[in-house]
């Protein structure tokens, strides 16, 4: 649950200005906003002087059609240079968050996988959304309204001064005690936009998290305790802005309250003066006007800080994804595999929370050879292959291809030589064509599509869906068995091709008939490949050429079937529990 600290720190508004500059402005489209954006407040401080003449002139003699068409005109100007300014600055607001998605978005996917253990998924979507939406809101609708109420205030108080100096200072007195209390209230909103931000992205990431296992939900009846968790993530979410709503409701009655007064001034004092002369009832007019061009860009200033203040917030966090470092990679570099062996000298890792979950762990994987990896469930053997695809780094020791550090090479390099194929079966939504050729850096021909599938045993199956190798496989291949996922990443493993092949678990699972036909896809996969498997039935890795076996991080023997089921206590308790001996080979 967020909730509002006492903030040491100046409010980042550097942040703020070092991530626009980062930014592709539409120069030349900024450069005609604020020119009709210019125009428009020139004229609009024009009107009060033509009403001005009119009033007078119609309290002399009669209607000055002249003046009457002239402000027609104004009004006429006003309006399409109004119009072209705010169609303009949409255009620059979309453009720049456009700009902005892009560049985080394409930073987001190449962040190492260790960001995404300590953020979840719908906090990061709301970064991508929700703040640059905050940021857009106030390049298109407060930035250039700040300025040119700017210019508007300044040119309506010289007019004034030109018109009434004594009334003018009066106007002026209300300003610093508009500003005095703006001030903290403006802290607070900032306070406030920052906790509604974190309170956003903490809810979002609720939303993806059960919505993406809406079945686990459904499966084990937790809708009610997901819907208390919403909920109190929904009443969080309406105290804050019930907290902003608090804020504005001093900020929007003080701004009413101080033109009212000012109104009830200039009308009380400048009733007095024309009834004296000292004043014309067109110089009493035009001085209305003008009050009412100080008074309301002041109060659009004030909703520009208050929105300034929430970009702020934004900003801060959209910064903080851009400052991490993302994994850093090539596509030119080359790497020879042929006849090399990967190696772990001594590796240790422990995740952040300290916990060892690899310890001195040292062997070799032979260049075209079978490594099997067994042992009991959370003794590592996964975390050896997220070192391997570089997910991670060891927290000691080294891994090397031969006598090179993998650290040295290309990390899209060395990644393209890995096929990697779990129990999971991750698919993407799309066809069934879609995720064969997912990631592979070329045009697949159909022809190589369908001998993959062939290859894999998926083609029969696919060939019977109605819609072939277009058929939609669902959010996570949700519309597919277990099977048949298996198949179709056997088949995109076979496009790609790779040098080295990690299977985790991969016939896991699976009922007996599809474990056969996945089985035989993966014996024609591991031809001729150096091949790493991940493996708690033992029969599915009896002709490995060695097996490893992990305990507790620690690789406690490494040897055939034969030489550990005779040397390894625990191994050999492993294969008795499985009906495996010796003479089983």
């Amino acid at each position: 649950m967020a909730t509002i600290t006492k903030e040491k720190k100046p409010v980042q508004w550097r942040v703020f200005i070092h991530l626009i500059r980062q930014l592709k402005w539409p120069k030349w489209v900024t450069f005609f906003a604020l020119f009709f954006a210019l125009i428009q407040t020139s004229v609009s401080l024009v009107i009060p002087l033509v009403t001005r003449d009119m009033v007078d002139t119609l309290s002399a003699t009669s209607i000055n059609w002249s003046t009457f068409g002239l402000l027609i005109g104004v009004f006429l100007i006003q309006g399409v240079t109004g119009g072209v300014s705010y169609y303009m600055l949409a255009y620059i607001g979309e453009s720049i968050v456009t700009d902005l998605r892009e560049k985080l978005w394409k930073h987001i996917v190449r962040l190492p996988i260790p960001f995404f253990d300590h953020h979840e998924t719908g906090e990061t979507m709301s970064r991508v959304t929700q703040d640059t939406a905050t940021l857009k809101q106030l390049i298109t609708g407060h930035l250039v309204t700040f300025v040119t109420g700017l210019i508007s205030v300044i040119g309506s108080v010289i007019f004034l001064l030109y018109i009434d100096w004594k009334m003018t200072l009066i106007l002026l007195i209300a300003v610093p005690l508009s500003l005095l209390i703006m001030m903290p209230l403006g802290r607070m909103m900032y306070k406030v936009s920052r906790a509604v931000q974190d309170e956003m992205a903490s809810f979002s990431g609720l939303l993806g998290r059960v919505l993406s296992e809406v079945r686990l939900v459904k499966a084990y009846r937790a809708e009610e305790k997901e819907s208390i968790k919403g909920s109190n993530g929904i009443q969080s979410l309406f105290r804050f802005g019930l907290k902003e709503a608090k804020i504005q409701a001093v900020i929007s009655p003080f701004m009413t309250f101080i033109m009212m007064a000012l109104l009830v001034v200039i009308l009380g004092y400048g009733g007095i003066q024309v009834s004296s002369n000292q004043l014309s009832a067109g110089d009493l007019v035009a001085i209305i006007f003008y009050l009412f061009q100080i008074v309301v860009p002041f109060t659009q200033m004030a909703t520009f800080f208050t929105a300034f203040q929430k970009a702020v917030g934004a900003t801060e966090r959209i910064q903080g994804i851009l400052d991490t470092d993302v994994e850093q990679r090539s596509t030119t570099e080359q790497i020879e595999w042929q006849g090399k062996t990967l190696s772990f000298d001594q590796v240790d890792f422990s995740y952040d929370n300290g916990k060892s979950i690899l310890k001195d762990l040292s062997f070799n994987v032979p260049y075209g050879k079978m490594t099997a990896f067994v042992g009991p469930s959370g003794g590592g053997k996964t975390t050896i292959f997220s070192l391997i695809e570089r997910f991670y780094s060891p927290t000691n020791g080294s891994i090397h291809l031969n006598e090179q550090p993998i650290s040295s090479y290309d990390l899209s390099a060395w990644r393209s030589g890995f096929g990697y194929v779990s129990q999971e079966s991750p698919l993407m939504s799309g066809s069934i064509k879609d995720n064969i050729c997912y990631g592979i850096g070329h045009e697949v021909d159909m022809e190589t599509i369908q001998q993959a599938a062939r290859d894999a045993n998926a083609a029969e199956f696919i060939e019977k869906l109605s819609d072939g190798y277009e058929t939609e496989v669902g959010e996570r291949g949700i519309r597919l068995s277990g099977g048949q996922r298996q198949r179709i990443a056997i088949a995109r493993a076979l496009i790609l091709d790779p040098e080295f092949l990690l299977l985790d678990e991969a016939t896991s699972n699976l009922d007996s008939s599809s474990e056969i036909l996945v089985q035989d896809a993966l014996q024609r996969l591991m031809d001729g490949r150096t091949t790493m498997v991940i493996a708690h039935r033992l029969s599915t890795v009896l002709h490995a050429d060695q097996i490893i076996f992990v305990d507790d991080g620690f690789a406690t023997g490494i040897g055939s079937h034969d030489e550990l089921f005779s040397t390894h206590e625990l191994y050999r308790t492993f294969a008795e529990g499985q009906s495996l001996a010796s003479n089983d080979i």
